[in-house]
């Protein structure tokens, strides 16, 4: 189906400038008199410009090229951070000869300049949606799904941004980030409204939210699911404390708090929270001896309460306790957890005015690409399991999952780490793992700027003492081995295939190129280790 894209307001620099004057961001336009240069549009990205764009100078990668190309596409002109004082910022000479004869929005703090005016570039598309932002350590992207699998149980067609998929009505494509930068933000909003969308739903990640790329983003419903440590480094969060609070600040700009109370520092949680309208909290069951350890004072009773918690061959089962009534709820996904993700999934539903049946309906049949996706070898025997985790969260809580589901099995894991950022991984992923893998296999996972070598070397370092580990650079020689293994091991083995999910691109230097997915491997060589296949 095809849409038409409405046009963009024609703003002016001037107006802009203004705008920000009034927001504690210092502005100027250079020259003085293009204060009535008008634009439509805006782009961080110079391969994206479009005719009447601003374009946004920023990032630690940016080249004065850049603008230079950007304005060859046809941008009329740019935002750029002030080379002199924030209270008088003045145009960097390098962007200057760049494109000598296009005017300039010359700002205090680029990255909060423009996130705020990219709702008025974008005709404020927001005032027609209601969005649903999602962070955690865990679970951000399988809570999306669910949720969006339930609204479309229900007849809604909801947009999804997140570190899987951008899908707006318009544009739909392999995310790179997580939450995308304000300019592009905004444009997934806009399009939203244009595709005849009137939901959106998002993961909100730490440095979304610690960088400004959501300022000024009205949520509906922001759903805080759990806590740990993870993207600690110099390039992200410095510590454990300043990840926490950058997470905490979704509660600042949303009407309605969901919060897992089985999380982690409940209480700073909890406290935060107190900021939105309304509060609403939900647990599993499972989840209730051990929940909250830290907390001092007892917790509400749960909005939303998972009962009667059980295995099935489709996946899960449990009933859902709401203002005394119960619901029995099928679920189409392993592993004990996705229980708290289904639940978080069924509160945003259920604030949204979602019934029961459509509910049930959308849960019973979810699929989140790369999530507890599951590969059998013809006799059962060994089981691949794609899956995102990450980080040391999502370790623990499916390396305990699977031993639970699966015992007896040799559990064989296939990992790496992401170049040039969550340092902390390098240690914990193997110690992890470590307490207990079999067999350990260290691969390629997004190095950017950093030898595959050298990532793999520092994670077999931290290898707990007698855990088999192997490195294999190349990570569809590291998948065929470890599944090879799984077949070879007389009692079954579960195969953990880790982090990349079912993504089709590494991030090599600067580049994206693609290459076969987790899934997809694992299908091909189960698939053909079955006589009957």
């Amino acid at each position: 189906m095809s849409h038409v894209i409405s046009p963009l307001p024609a703003l002016t620099l001037g107006e802009l400038a203004d705008a920000l004057s009034g927001q504690d961001v210092d502005a100027v336009v250079e020259p003085a008199e293009a204060r009535d240069v008008r634009l439509r549009g805006m782009s961080i990205d110079s391969r994206t410009v479009e005719p009447g764009n601003l374009f946004v100078c920023k990032g630690a990668a940016f080249r004065p090229a850049f603008l230079s190309s950007a304005v060859e596409l046809g941008a009329v002109a740019f935002m750029c951070e002030g080379a002199s004082s924030p209270a008088c910022p003045s145009l960097p000479a390098a962007l200057s000869q760049a494109a000598p004869d296009t005017p300039a929005l010359v700002v205090s703090d680029v990255r909060r300049a423009m996130a705020l005016v990219a709702p008025a570039i974008y005709d404020h598309p927001e005032r027609e949606l209601t969005i649903c932002g999602i962070t955690g350590t865990k679970g951000k992207s399988t809570v999306a799904y669910m949720l969006r699998s339930i609204m479309a149980a229900a007849g809604v067609d909801a947009s999804i941004l997140g570190s899987i998929e951008t899908d707006d009505g318009i544009q739909r494509f392999e995310s790179h980030n997580t939450t995308p930068e304000a300019p592009d933000l905004w444009r997934h909003l806009h399009n939203t409204v244009d595709a005849g969308r009137r939901h959106m739903i998002m993961e909100v990640s730490s440095q979304g939210l610690k960088y400004d790329r959501v300022l000024g983003l009205p949520l509906s419903i922001a759903c805080f699911l759990n806590i740990g440590r993870d993207h600690i480094s110099s390039v992200e969060h410095p510590t454990f404390e300043d990840y926490f609070a950058s997470k905490l600040r979704i509660f600042e700009q949303c009407d309605t708090a969901v919060v897992n109370l089985g999380c982690d520092h409940i209480e700073q949680v909890l406290a935060s929270a107190q900021s939105a309208r309304r509060l609403i909290t939900l647990r599993a069951s499972h989840d209730q001896a051990a929940a909250a350890p830290d907390a001092a004072a007892p917790l509400p009773t749960p909005d939303f309460l998972a009962e009667n918690i059980s295995s099935t061959a489709a996946g899960l089962s449990f009933d859902v306790v709401e203002q005394g009534g119960r619901h029995h709820v099928t679920l189409g996904m392993a592993g004990l957890f996705n229980v708290d993700n289904a639940l978080a999934a069924i509160a945003c539903a259920r604030l949204m005015s979602i019934s029961y049946p459509d509910i049930c309906a959308g849960l019973a049949h979810v699929r989140v690409p790369g999530r507890m996706e599951l590969v059998p070898s013809a006799d059962g025997r060994v089981l691949a399991i794609v899956d995102y985790a990450h980080n040391e969260l999502s370790f623990e809580t499916l390396f305990r999952s699977v031993t639970k589901e699966y015992p007896g099995r040799r559990i064989i894991a296939v990992f790496g780490a992401p170049g040039g950022k969550a340092q902390e991984r390098r240690r914990v992923l193997p110690e992890t793992a470590g307490n207990y893998a079999d067999l350990i296999i260290y691969t390629e996972e997004d190095p950017a700027h950093e030898r595959v070598e050298d990532i793999c070397a520092e994670l077999a370092s931290n290898t707990p003492e007698g855990v088999a580990h192997l490195e294999i650079y190349d990570r569809e020689q590291a998948v065929r081995r470890a599944i090879d293994e799984g077949l070879a091991a007389p009692e079954g083995a579960v195969v953990l295939l880790l982090a990349k999910g079912d993504e089709t691109r590494q991030h090599r230097g600067d580049d994206y190129p693609e290459v076969k997915s987790d899934l997809a491997i694992a299908r091909e060589v189960l698939g053909a280790s079955s006589p009957q296949a």
